[in-house]
Formats: C-alpha cells, structure tokens, sequence
C-alpha cells in the first residue's frame, strides 16, 4: 500500500525470512561463526539460545548456506514429537528409507548405517532441533543417546539444540546434567544494540529500493528503545510507522510517529507527557511561549526541567544555574563526540562513576560491578531512562551516548542542573546542555546504588523478612511517624500503603514492590550521608 508512496520495491519490514534482508550485526555473525566452527571441528552437542524473534530462524538459513561441503543436515523445526516420530523424521531429512512398522531400535540401527558410512566417506552429518525448549525429558534423553553412536575417534552426529532461554534453564535442572555435560558450545543470542538497530534499519529500507532518509535519526532511537532491540519486534513498529505516515502524507518519521506505532503494535496508549510549566509558575509560561519554533515538544521539555512531573508529585531540588568553574569546560557535546574525549569502552567510565563514591577501580581485581559490591553498592543498568528519571533518582550515572553515524560512548554525569549537566570522563570535566544531550542519548544508564535490604532484594507485600523491619523504620524516619514497641518484620497492608504512597510521589511505579527504583528514593529521602547526588556532588 505505501511503497509507491515512499519510492520502495517492496515493504522492507517483512515478518518472513528473506535472505535478501539478512543483516549480522557482531552478536549474530559472532554466534554464526561458533555454530560453524562447532560443526566443523566438534561433536556433541552446541547450545544456541535467545529471546523471541532475536533472529534464531534467521542464524539457521545462514548457517545452512554456509555449511562446509562435506555436511549434511537433518533439521527438526518441530520436536513436540513421540520418540518413534523424532527418530523417523531425522531419518527422512537425511533420506533414509524406513520400513512402516519399524520400531525405536529399527530406526536407531538405520541412522546408524547412515552415519558409519558418512564417516566413511568424511561426511559429517548434523541434526539441528528448533524450539528445543519444548524438548519432553524423555525425547531430550533419546537425543543424548544419539551422541553415543560414535567411533573411537570421534562422535558420529554433532547435534545443534537451537531455543529460547528456558532451555538453558531446562538443561540445567539436575537430572539433564549428563546432557549439559555434553555442550560443547554455548551461545546467547542477545537483541541488536542501539548502534546495530540504526544500521539494521537503514539496511532494509536500501534493500527495499528506498533512495532517501525516512527515518529520523531519533525515531530509530525510539524504535530502539520501544522494540529492546529485537528484529521482529523492530520490523512490526517500523512496518507500522511507515503505513501510518502514509496515511497522513508525510514522507518523514520522526519520534513521535513512532510512539503512536508502537502504542498500536504493544496495545498500549501513546504516552502523555506532563509539561513542567504546569507547575513551574509563569516564568516558565513566558518562556515556552518564547519558543514556537523549537523542533519538538520533547525538546521544549528537555529545555524546560525535561518531563516534568504531576502536580502531585514533588520534584528533586534542582541546583540552580551557576557560572561553571574554569576547570570545566564547555562546547557542543557534537563536538566533544567528535574529539573522542568520552570512553567507547563502559568499564572505564563506571570506573570513574565508583570514584565518585569513594571507590578505587582496579582492571585487574576484576569486572566493576564486583568490586562495586565488595564495597556494598550495587550496578543497575536500564535502558529506557530519561532526564526526569536521573532528576528523580538524583543519582551519578554513566550514559551511552551516540553520535551521529551511531558510534557509542560512554561518560559519567556527575551533575544535573536546570539547563545544563556536567559530563565527566578520564578526568575532564564538560559541561553541556540538555537539550543537546537528549540528541545524543536514547535512554541506556548504568548507576550505583547501595541497598537498603541486604543483597539488594526486593520485598514484596505479605513478605515476612528481617528486611522488613529496616524499610518500617526508614519510610516511618521519612514520615516523621514514632514506632511503638520493635518493628514487625512482616510487610503487612500499612508498610505497604506508606510505600505506593512514597512511590507515587516520587514518580515511581505504584506496586508495593519495593525494588532497586524504590530502594534508592528512599535512600533519597533519607538524606543518608556518602551518598553522591546529580543535584549536589562534593
């Protein structure tokens, strides 16, 4: 309906496989690479997993194509089979004759002959099963069995079990461990980064015959960031934004349109922003008024405090705008991009975040978040966070931030004020602004946090823990309310009020799961000392 519309061949965003469209990112060809590599040089089995429409189906037709000479497939997309059908169906992949009546063992002594003359001959034979999470532990021991057909140089069958993540958690229940000992390859399938979704798009829509930019830089940003990355999930948005352009004759998608696509594709209303001047005061109404030509709403927000808040909820105290001292320095943050002053690897600059809470980074004593913990904090990563968020939670954090041909890098923002945030990274401090920093950043956050209940867990209603006792105490210090007697260790219906209500005004998701989000407001309104804020960083 819209290709001619757009000038395309074809739709781009097409749920069915097409070898046309086939785009690796890094993970993709990275897992291809040990698929075709465990062939070729191992036996046993080679686990390959992730999450839905991640892209498995797609790995399978490439790694078909891309076999050695000398290999030979069986491949099950189906494996909710009886024995007696699962062995048969290996047996038709691979073109064995089968008698009708032929039992389990017929059938096991047929494959065999197949396999000992492959060997024969130096053919290696495969059996790839899709979807083996829903492998009955019954088949999936019957698969191990297979394995034992062998010489006593090497394995006869190399067995690819390609599924979702319950696989793994399947194989590794107790009683599959003669299988798990059998992996010889593991690999998880994650969705495509922000950097490769940009990429991904841009590739399809050439491939479709576009000759021109559809996509708005920040409308793949948003398709990022509504979709997590998964190709499926990307092609059904994208597919939607594109007919909904159509019909309101506008050959150019920007964020917005996006929101509405998506909030179609998830059944979800488009999201409603809470313009800050509502509860600013006039100053700010002067000021938006003063901005008609700004390029987008989402923008004015940024300028103005950024996705202000209902009125009935309160806002950090936002340090006002102070001269910068002259060890900071500031420029566009296109700029600083540019001049590669900020990390493209994530370890240095949570680094420089630990340093913030008194915390000495070591590469060599291990991975950060490690040493984080030896230190009592904890590493929250989100990926769909926005100024609001960091004003709320008031916590330093390390951004991924894009430019423009979509490499990543990664700072520290140390500070947060009205219109601008400092940035830090090996050292240097820049200070910039915010509206230029929502061009450059999609939502992806790593902070440290130090949690209120041991190990960081959540409390939910009804819990009866020790932690309990330790979130009575603190949320009746923030209310100003005397306990009578020891605090109860059970979250009962009044601790859980007193939590929605704190959630509720601190723009937080309104549960009663007391969670990481929920942990650090309290932290917040504590006033706890050592703590470095966003609104005032020693």
């Amino acid at each position: 309906m819209y290709t001619a519309f757009f000038g395309l061949d074809e739709k781009p965003f097409s749920i069915t496989p097409d070898p046309r469209y086939l785009y690796l990112s890094q993970r993709h060809a990275d897992a291809l690479a040990h698929l075709i590599y465990g062939i070729s040089e191992s036996g046993g089995f080679i686990q390959l997993t992730g999450e839905v429409g991640t892209g498995k189906t797609t790995l399978i037709r490439s790694l078909l194509e891309q076999l050695p000479e000398k290999a030979e497939v069986a491949l099950i997309l189906n494996p909710q089979l009886s024995t007696k059908e699962f062995l048969r169906s290996i047996c038709q992949e691979l073109r064995i004759e089968t008698p009708k009546r032929a039992t389990v063992k017929d059938l096991i002594d047929l494959l065999n002959e197949r396999l000992l003359r492959a060997h024969a001959e130096d053919r290696r034979i495969v059996l790839i099963v899709d979807e083996a999470q829903t492998l009955s532990p019954a088949l999936l021991e019957q698969v191990r069995l297979l394995t034992n057909l062998e010489t006593a140089k090497r394995k006869l069958l190399q067995i690819v079990l390609i599924g979702q993540p319950e696989l793994r958690q399947l194989l590794a229940r107790g009683e599959m461990r003669q299988i798990a000992q059998r992996v010889t390859g593991r690999y998880h399938l994650e969705p495509l980064s922000a950097e490769d979704t940009v990429v991904y798009v841009k590739h399809r829509m050439k491939v479709a015959g576009a000759r021109a930019e559809v996509f708005s830089l920040s409308a793949v940003r948003e398709i990022y960031r509504k979709s997590g990355g998964v190709p499926r999930l990307i092609n059904v948005v994208s597919d939607r934004a594109l007919l909904a352009a159509y019909t309101q004759d506008r050959t150019r998608i920007d964020r917005r349109l996006i929101r509405r696509a998506a909030a179609e594709v998830f059944g979800k209303r488009p999201e409603r922003r809470w313009w800050p001047w509502a509860a600013a005061g006039a100053t700010l109404a002067i000021l938006a008024l003063a901005a008609p030509n700004l390029r987008q709403a989402d923008e004015d927000a940024a300028r103005y405090a950024v996705e202000a808040t209902p009125a009935s909820q309160a806002l950090p105290v936002v340090a006002a705008p102070v001269e910068p001292p002259s060890s900071i320095a500031q420029g566009s943050l296109v700029t600083l991009l540019a001049s590669n002053v900020f990390s493209a690897g994530a370890d240095a600059a949570v680094g420089d975040l630990l340093a913030l809470w008194g915390v000495d980074y070591d590469p060599a004593l291990g991975a950060v978040c490690e040493q984080a913990a030896a230190h009592g904090l904890q590493c929250l990563a989100l990926d769909d966070g926005s100024i609001s968020q960091l004003r709320r939670l008031d916590r330093p954090a390390v951004l991924a931030l894009m430019d423009a041909d979509g490499a990543k890098y990664h700072a520290v923002m140390s500070a947060l004020e009205y219109e601008h945030a400092e940035l830090s990274s090996g050292g240097q401090t820049h200070r910039v602004g915010v509206v230029d920093l929502t061009h450059h950043w999609y939502g992806e956050q790593l902070l440290l946090w130090k949690p209120l209940i041991a190990e960081g867990r959540d409390l939910a209603p009804g819990t009866r823990d020790e932690g309990v006792r330790g979130l009575r105490e603190s949320l009746a210090a923030i209310r100003d309310v005397p306990l009578t007697g020891a605090a109860s260790d059970l979250y009962d219906p009044e601790l859980e009020a007193w939590v929605r209500e704190l959630q509720s005004a601190r723009g937080l998701s309104v549960d009663g799961i007391v969670g990481a989000l929920t942990q650090i407001a309290i932290h917040t309104d504590l006033g706890l000392a050592d703590t470095p804020l966003l609104s005032r960083v020693d």
